[in-house]
């Protein structure tokens, strides 16, 4: 597995611990902890190669992709 292919499962594993949660408070609740756990070189890598994301995890890396910093986890 290459060093890309381990951080779309990474980032896709996240969101699956998430799915119980409605999309959007999962996509937040997943972009919080790449935000607060994910080396900076993490971040740049699943940013720059973001093919094979399941969509909860596409939409918290879009999310780091619009310069989010911080993400409250909301309950709906």
């Amino acid at each position: 597995m290459t060093g890309q292919e381990r951080l779309t499962y990474m980032a896709n594993q996240i969101a699956r611990n998430f799915a119980t949660l409605d999309d959007a408070v999962a996509a937040r609740a997943v972009a919080d902890h790449l935000l607060k756990y994910w080396d900076p070189r993490m971040k740049a890598g699943i940013l720059a190669h973001r093919e094979g994301l399941l969509p909860v995890a596409a939409a918290a890396v879009a999310m780091l992709g619009e310069g989010v910093r911080t993400v409250e986890p909301r309950s709906t």
